[in-house]
C-alpha cells in the first residue's frame, strides 16, 4: 500500500507497547502494525512545514528562510532559559511565545542511555519522553513557565547530563540506574526560586517500546544520500524506524521532507 505526504514526528499513544503512527494530511500509518513488514521509502521533494515550498530543509522541518523567521525556531526553543514572555519580552511573535512558555513546564530525569535532566511543557508528558527514546523517567519540578525550567536545567546539567547518546539508546545499552535518588541527590543544586515546586512524591514512569530486534551496529539512514530505501521494519524507538539489516531511520530529523511509504 503507498502513502505520500511531508514527514513530521511520529505521533504517539500511551501503551504497553506504545503505539506509533506516521500521520499524512490525508492518511496515516499505525506503525506497529508494520513490524515484520518491507517498507520502501522514497523522497519525493521539500516540503518546508512553514511556507510549504519546495526548498531545502535547513533544520527541525524548516528551509533557512523560515528557520530565521518563524517562532516556531526561536533559540528558546532549544535553550528554554532564554525565554523572555514572562517579561513581555517578544523574540519574534511575543502572542505565540506567550502561549508557549507561560504554561506548567516540568523539569525531569529520563533513563535513555544514561541519566539526562530535560524540560518540557507539562502537556508534552510522556511525549517528550518518548520521543526521546527513555525506557524510564521521573519528574524534578513542575514550574509555571518555561524561563523558571530552564534556568532549573542548566543548575542540574552541571551535575548530570543534558545529553542523549542515541546510538546507545537505540542498541538498547541501558544503564540501571535509581531516579529517585538521582532526584533527591540534585535537590540541593535546584535554583531558590525554584524550590517551592520540587516534587518529591512522584514515582517512576516506565516505558515499553514495539521492538522485535535491537541493532548491535547503528547504520544511520539519510534521505540526501540515499533518496530511496528498504527494508524489513522490526522496532520503533524514540523518533527512530529500526530495520533488520542494522540501519535506522530518524523521523524527526527528516521533518519537511515529502515522501512516499511502500508497506509490503
Amino acid at each position: 500500500m503507498l502513502y505520500e505526504g511531508v514527514l513530521r514526528k511520529m505521533q504517539t499513544e500511551m501503551g504497553n507497547p506504545i503505539q506509533y503512527y506516521l500521520v499524512f494530511d490525508n492518511d496515516f500509518i499505525h506503525l506497529n502494525q508494520a513490524l515484520n513488514k518491507r517498507l520502501k521509502i522514497q523522497f519525493i521533494k521539500y516540503q518546508c512545514l512553514n511556507c510549504g515550498l519546495d526548498l531545502p530543509i535547513y533544520r527541525q522541518g524548516f528551509d533557512k528562510q523560515c528557520f530565521y523567521k518563524t517562532p516556531a525556531a526561536g533559540e528558546w526553543i532549544m535553550k528554554p532559559e532564554l525565554s523572555t514572555a514572562h517579561l513581555d519580552k517578544e523574540d519574534r511573535d511575543l502572542e505565540f511565545e506567550k502561549k508557549i512558555q507561560l504554561q506548567p513546564h516540568v523539569v525531569y530525569l529520563a533513563n535513555s542511555s544514561n541519566v539526562k535532566v530535560g524540560v518540557t511543557r507539562k502537556n508534552q508528558v510522556p511525549t517528550r519522553w518518548i520521543d526521546q527514546g527513555a525506557h524510564e523517567a521521573i519528574t524534578i519540578a513542575e514550574v509555571p513557565n518555561r524561563y523558571l525550567a530552564g534556568i532549573t536545567e542548566v543548575a542540574l546539567k552541571a551535575h548530570v547530563s543534558d545529553k542523549t547518546s542515541w546510538q546507545k539508546m537505540l542498541k538498547n545499552d541501558l544503564e540501571d540506574v535509581d531516579l529517585t535518588a538521582w532526584r533527591k541527590r540534585l535537590k540541593p543544586f535546584v535554583p531558590e526560586e525554584v524550590s517551592e515546586y520540587f516534587l518529591e512524591a512522584n514515582g517512576e514512569t516506565h516505558l515499553e517500546f514495539p521492538v522485535l530486534q535491537y541493532p548491535e551496529k547503528v547504520k544511520s539512514l539519510n534521505l540526501e544520500k540515499t533518496p530511496s530505501f528498504e527494508g524489513i521494519l522490526k522496532g520503533i524507538k524514540g523518533q527512530y524506524l529500526l530495520f533488520e539489516d542494522q540501519r535506522v531511520f530518524n523521523v524527526r530529523g527528516h521533518e519537511g521532507y515529502y515522501v512516499g511509504i511502500d508497506v509490503k
